[in-house]
């Protein structure tokens, strides 16, 4: 039996639905390194201690991704450590231009990236050659400063009191897991800067979403992510949907966010799509969900170095749909802007 094959045998003591839910804030990994049974699961906090995993291990996995969006571009900043190298990235999308600035990269051997050991534990930052990116925990939220050549930014993703999140602890094996946190509809507020023109991000429209990730991963593995912030019918909405990756681990990564409040989605979602036809609506359904996503831009990228090797298909878009809570109230909503992403990488 291989490192990715040995099975998990503990569970925790608490279920809600169909998934464990984490009794308490836990440690991820043991002293060995290995995965803690009593961390499985989800909460809507993120109440996982993630600086026992460490780094430098081979299959080691720790990001941090936020994504802005406001009524005229799309913001991203991506810190990220993969054991053999460091993968960042700065992305701004002009919606009503079309116009694309961004600059990624692996560097290898890795170097120039710092990780909080533990969510809102301390700063994240990454330093590389025309790139900079700073993520600092601040009064009241996060604060995420990015900057390349010809643009930057500098947003606050305001944490309200009560605001939940998906935090959900996936179990491949007792030497493979993934800890993330997916954390949605955040209200951002900020500016923009392009060519020296500073621009404010306008409150009450613009939404910052989380994607914190610390995990050892199998070698090649496949997702699908979707997410949405907005307003619908006077409420905040938030959408969180995943599939693939999770299967078979008995716990899934979809929730439903109605004014920071979440509703756990059990079990996996069924999405239908088409990449060669990517602006035909996507559809994902399950565990009281309908939705249907209308892409307006896709997000296309490429990397093959051997080893490391991806490719990633991230459409940009809104979602509508309704959703039916657990005491039977039905929710629709509309125009809640996002993405949903098929990938598959070798890493």
């Amino acid at each position: 039996m291989t490192d990715d094959e040995v099975p998990i045998h503990a569970a925790p003591a608490e279920r809600v639905g169909d998934e464990p839910r984490i009794a308490g804030p836990t440690v991820l990994v043991h002293p060995d390194g290995t995965l803690n049974p009593a961390a499985v699961g989800w909460a809507p906090q993120p109440i996982i201690d993630t600086s026992g995993l460490g780094a430098g291990r081979g299959r080691n996995k720790r990001w941090e991704y936020w994504n802005v969006v406001t009524p005229t571009h799309i913001l991203a900043a991506t810190v990220s450590s993969i054991d053999y190298a460091c993968v960042p990235e700065v992305w701004v999308f002009d919606r009503e231009t079309g116009q694309e600035w961004g600059k990624a990269g692996a560097v290898i051997p890795p170097r120039g990236a710092e990780l909080a050991p533990t969510l809102e534990r301390g700063a994240s930052s990454m330093r590389s050659a025309g790139l900079s990116i700073d993520i600092d925990e601040v009064p009241g939220g996060t604060r995420v400063r990015a900057e390349i050549e010809g643009v930057s930014f500098d947003v606050i993703a305001s944490l309200p009191e009560g605001h939940e999140r998906l935090a959900l602890v996936v179990p491949w094996s007792e030497r493979r897991f993934q800890y993330t946190v997916k954390d949605v509809a955040r209200p951002a507020t900020g500016t923009l800067t392009v060519g020296g023109a500073v621009t404010d991000l306008p409150a009450g429209e613009s939404w910052a979403v989380l994607d914190h990730g610390r995990g050892r991963w199998p070698y090649s593995i496949a997702w699908n992510w979707g997410a949405g912030s907005g307003r619908a019918c006077g409420r905040v909405i938030g959408v969180q949907v995943g599939a693939r990756w999770t299967a078979g681990t008995g716990v899934s990564e979809n929730a439903f966010f109605v004014d920071g409040v979440m509703h756990k989605i059990h079990g996996e979602t069924a999405w239908e799509y088409d990449l060669d036809h990517w602006r035909r609506p996507w559809r994902v359904r399950g565990g009281g969900l309908d939705a249907v996503f209308t892409p307006f831009h896709v997000k296309r990228s490429r990397t093959n170095l051997g080893v490391l090797a991806g490719r990633t298909d991230q459409c940009f878009g809104e979602w509508a749909g309704t959703f039916r809570t657990a005491a039977g109230e039905e929710i629709c909503f509309e125009g809640i802007t996002g993405w949903a992403e098929d990938v598959r990488n070798r890493w």
